[in-house]
């Protein structure tokens, strides 16, 4: 399936973003772990967050979780501690991204996890048991979801958890999302020092939650205002003071000439004149929204250099090439140094008349190069289905901004 776009000359729109996954997937975890009798309301209606939902309420002896990530991780961890035998498998791709880190430190505790193929790799067998031991040593620069995964299964460890993070620490923010959402469930957790977490063996309570919407889907409404000539955009359902790392972005869009003026039902985007002329950001706290900044500010013209992006590699697809090849068919070359440095000096090539953007499984190219079709009126996307990930409603939301979407 292919969908051929094309804008409308000013966009005027109030959008319901679609709630939080980070936050809906890390609520679900904590509240099955305290055998909560409250269900989170307001959740994800994406497929990482259907495929939790029906891993937790199922609880079938083979878990598929598709290409979720974020599940992989989280219930690799859950499995862990929780009575019965399980296997947890995915796409073909899932069984290639690497989750070796994560089962060392879960067997440092005690955990029982097997590959069910090749070694490093999912799929996982996994015999949940109760574990003792609690103290373990992660790198600080690999992915915050492993660090989450060990965290969110502190409370019920029969010692709790020390968990010491040596050298730099990547993803903070999302390390503090999840130590906030553990406290909101009554749990004891906090940095001791600058590189360790201590969490007491101590039960979560369950409490009635509501999951706010999403910063990461907020930040293409943010690149539709940047590159449009005239837009009006509100975002229903944001908060001024998140704690998802990604609301951080929005301090960068307001260099790329969109303010944010919060609203009593979220926050309104405000277009005024582009101040930057050249971008460079460190984005290791805000990883995901890489390919939103690097398309926008190849589009406007503005040389960027964007570093902190080595968790790219291992995204849904190698982020880092993807952006670099898809680009090029725009008539953007790209230049990467030491796999987490991205970036482009005005170099230009020779575009393609009718550029096709291939999406590689990763909901995250679809939608940071949809609004490019406000510059290239000829471009197509390809597989447009994968923005069920994590905002299915992404084309029925540009359809009601005034965007066209046929499918070709």
């Amino acid at each position: 399936m292919h969908y051929k776009l094309s804008a409308p000359s000013s966009v005027k729109a109030v959008i319901q973003l679609p709630a939080s996954k980070s936050i809906s997937n890390r609520a679900l975890i904590i509240n099955a772990l305290g055998n909560g009798i409250f269900i989170p309301k307001n959740l994800s209606d994406c497929d990482d967050t259907r495929v939790m939902i029906k891993a937790l309420t199922e609880k079938n002896k083979v878990i598929d979780i598709m290409a979720a990530g974020t599940a992989m991780r989280f219930l690799t961890a859950y499995l862990s501690v929780t009575p019965g035998e399980r296997i947890i498998t995915g796409t073909e791709r899932m069984q290639q991204r690497p989750i070796q880190i994560l089962v060392n430190a879960l067997r440092e505790l005690g955990a029982d996890i097997e590959y069910a193929g090749i070694e490093g790799f999912p799929p996982l067998r996994i015999k949940g048991a109760s574990l003792i031991k609690n103290e373990i040593t992660l790198k600080g620069n690999v992915s915050s979801q492993y660090i989450s995964a060990l965290l969110m299964i502190g409370p019920v460890l029969t010692n709790g958890l020390i968990l010491h993070l040596s050298g730099e620490i990547i993803s903070r923010p999302y390390i503090h999302l999840t130590l906030q959402l553990m406290k909101e469930f009554g749990a004891k957790a906090s940095w001791t020092t600058e590189n360790t977490i201590i969490v007491a063996s101590h039960p979560y309570t369950s409490t009635p939650f509501t999951v706010e919407s999403d910063w990461s889907a907020a930040s293409y409404w943010y690149q539709i205002a940047t590159l449009s000539e005239n837009a009006e955009i509100e975002l229903i359902g944001l908060f001024e003071k998140s704690d998802q790392g990604d609301s951080k972005g929005a301090a960068i869009f307001a260099r790329l000439g969109v303010d944010t003026i919060c609203t009593e039902r979220g926050v309104r985007l405000v277009k005024r004149k582009i101040q930057a002329t050249q971008i460079e950001e460190n984005l290791i706290e805000i990883p995901d929204l890489a390919q939103t900044f690097v398309v926008t500010c190849a589009l406007l013209n503005i040389p960027f250099r964007f570093t902190g992006l080595q968790s790219l590699k291992i995204k849904e697809t190698d982020r880092i090439e993807a952006l670099k090849t898809e680009l090029k068919k725009l008539g953007y070359l790209l230049r990467e140094e030491n796999g987490n440095v991205l970036s482009w000096d005005g170099e230009r090539c020779e575009p393609e008349a009718t550029p096709e953007i291939r999406t590689y499984e990763d909901h995250r190219m679809a939608m940071a190069f949809a609004p490019a079709v406000i510059k290239i009126p000829t471009l197509q996307i390809a597989d447009p289905q994968v923005v069920s990930k994590s905002y299915p409603k992404y084309w029925q939301d540009l359809i009601q901004a005034g965007f066209k979407v046929e499918e070709v």
